[in-house]
């Protein structure tokens, strides 16, 4: 999904495209995280059982 922001942006030079890009990369990157840290709170509480 990342890519296509990525192509636009690289045949047109589009600002507006990159910056675009750029939120994506965030939003998939918190996204992540808030996965990561989820399953490590799990982890720790079956351990703990």
């Amino acid at each position: 999904m990342i890519d296509l922001p990525w192509k636009v942006f690289s045949k047109t030079g589009s600002v507006e495209t990159y910056l675009l890009m750029k939120q994506m990369e965030e939003a998939y990157k918190s996204t992540h995280q808030k996965s990561d840290l989820n399953q490590s709170k799990t982890s720790l509480a079956n351990n703990n059982q």
